[in-house]
């Protein structure tokens, strides 16, 4: 059984909102998530379970600007601040489980936090799992920001899975930023690409990439460029035929979170 557990802390520039599942046992190890752009990791409670099933104690937070925290909504100037807040939930959840080997686990824009967490911290993780990430070439800030003025349309919520419960589920959650892209977002996601692009890859640290080969929002070829650095060809890889960007919700998202913890076993293993 999972149980959930919400409290808070002071971010980098305000309150923040997080949440900590757990099972009835002894966890052998945390798990991190760092959830997508405009959305909160409420939406996350079914990984969360299956990982907890897995043996994990998981620690997440909502992003500035996002769901349940501070800030202005889906804005925030510098993504090396979110790295910050992400740092401080990791070592919250270091001082209650002290010991544990630590993972980490980021979607979409996520991922690209997870991506420069794991330039500043990877000494520190045991693993990284990032699914849907918008590292590499995202050809979309490009475009957006091309334009004087950027259209106030939301996003499709059919690309998110083939499953239209999903898309529904997403288009009703009120704590779901429903407007459109921001420039000064944009412009700080160009300058944590080019951040990433310049840091180091991640050496021995084990990777694992997961993306849906229909994702319309942050296309595979565009993902593949930043992996190739990060991983340096030492990583593992799961592109799934037809499933759209939020693979954790598709319609076989049991094989993924199957394979996601397959690969956390071995890179556990790796440890003792």
């Amino acid at each position: 059984m999972t149980t959930a557990r919400d409290w808070t802390l002071d971010g980098s520039t305000g309150r923040l909102a997080a949440r900590t599942w757990q099972g009835d046992g002894d966890p052998r190890y945390v798990a991190l998530l760092a959830h997508g752009y405009g959305e909160h990791v409420g939406r996350y409670e079914h990984v969360a379970a299956a990982l907890v099933a897995h043996g994990a104690v998981v620690y997440g937070l909502d992003h500035m600007g996002h769901g349940r925290s501070e800030g202005e909504r889906v804005v925030f100037g510098d993504v090396e601040r979110v790295v910050d807040d992400l740092h401080a939930v990791d070592e919250r959840a270091r001082a209650e489980r002290p010991g544990l080997p630590v993972v980490l686990v980021g979607h979409s824009m996520g991922g690209l936090i997870s991506a420069r967490y794991a330039q500043r911290y990877g000494a520190t993780l045991a693993a990284l799992v990032l699914s849907g990430p918008v590292v590499g070439a995202f050809a979309t800030a490009d475009a957006l920001l091309a334009l004087p003025e950027i259209p106030d349309v939301p996003l499709d919520s059919t690309t998110l899975s083939r499953d239209p419960a999903v898309g529904e589920a997403y288009v009703a959650d009120p704590l779901v930023w429903h407007g459109p892209f921001k420039r000064p977002m944009l412009e700080a996601w160009q300058r944590a690409l080019a951040a990433v692009d310049a840091g180091p890859d991640l050496g021995d640290l084990p990777l694992m990439w997961v993306h849906g080969a229909d994702d319309q929002l942050v296309p595979v070829e565009g993902s593949r460029v930043g992996i190739a650095h990060l991983g340096g060809g030492r990583h593992e890889e799961r592109v799934y035929p037809g499933a759209r960007h939020e693979v954790f919700n598709e319609t076989n998202a049991d094989e993924v979170l199957a394979d996601v913890t397959a690969f956390l076993d071995r890179a556990l293993a790796r440890r003792s």
